[in-house]
């Protein structure tokens, strides 16, 4: 049926393109820390723990380290959890499939660009749970897209590896923030931009990802999506297959053959 393979085809296509753009722009941006503190220095986030301080020749100066100490704090600890947490996410991916486990995703990832968003400078410490929800849904985003490979085969490999370069490379979003803040953008609009687009990550759960998972080696015909499992072209033509063998066994020389002991 050249129909219904050029139909998978599209659709494995569509869902590696797809995979890929979820992993450069979103999985991995908690790894562009460094762009973003320049942001949030503009935006007089933690700004009341500089303190004046008496330098050399005796000329007063501005001690912001206590600030800086607290923009480290937040990285270090959104970089502990993406890490320790990776554990019970595999086991949560094992006993729930890839559906439950995107939603718990999605649900952390969407949280995390909201505190950011509507955090400010006297509510500078939101950051820290903020960033520690992007770091746990962008790992999540990278483990549900690995299985990608599945659909390709030989190409499995290549797959996976464009995924984690992908998911390193996304450390640039933050610097696409912090280019079009100095153009007049307001983080609050970056974010809640990042925000909307978890609708695009929920209809490609549905329709471009499977329910459990991506076996491999892939059977002939399987499909995903809203229509989970092989398709129903296939197992009809199984059907037709099995009933035919059959009626080719129950010839009328075995149907009157006397039975034997």
């Amino acid at each position: 049926m050249p129909g219904l393979e050029n139909n998978l085809s599209v659709r494995r296509c569509l869902t590696f393109a797809t995979g890929l753009v979820e992993c450069l722009c979103f999985a991995g941006a908690v790894f562009g820390w460094a762009s973003l503190v320049f942001v949030l220095k503009e935006d007089r986030y933690f700004s009341s723990l500089c303190v004046n301080a008496t330098g050399l020749n005796n000329t007063q100066t501005l001690d912001c380290s206590a600030q800086d100490e607290q923009f480290s704090l937040i990285f270090t600890i959104a970089s502990f959890m993406n890490n320790f947490l990776t554990l019970p996410h595999g086991f949560l991916f094992d006993r729930f499939g890839t559906t439950v486990t995107r939603l718990y995703g999605i649900f952390f990832y969407s949280m995390g660009t909201l505190m950011v968003a509507f955090s400010s400078s006297a509510l500078a410490y939101l950051l820290f749970p903020a960033l520690s929800f992007l770091a746990v849904g962008g790992i999540l985003f990278l483990m549900t897209n690995m299985q990608v490979g599945n659909l390709f085969g030989s190409r499995r490999s290549t797959i996976i590896t464009l995924y984690n370069g992908a998911f390193d490379s996304s450390s640039a979003l933050f610097l696409i923030i912090k280019l079009l803040h100095e153009s007049g953008v307001s983080l609050r609009a970056a974010f809640l931009f990042l925000s909307a687009c978890s609708v695009i990550h929920i209809l490609r759960t549905f329709f471009l990802l499977p329910r459990k998972f991506i076996p491999y080696p892939l059977p002939d015909r399987y499909t995903y999506g809203v229509s989970c499992g092989e398709s129903k072209a296939a197992n009809t033509e199984v059907a037709a297959k099995s009933q035919t063998h059959s009626a080719a066994e129950e010839t009328p020389l075995t149907t009157n053959a006397p039975v034997k002991q």
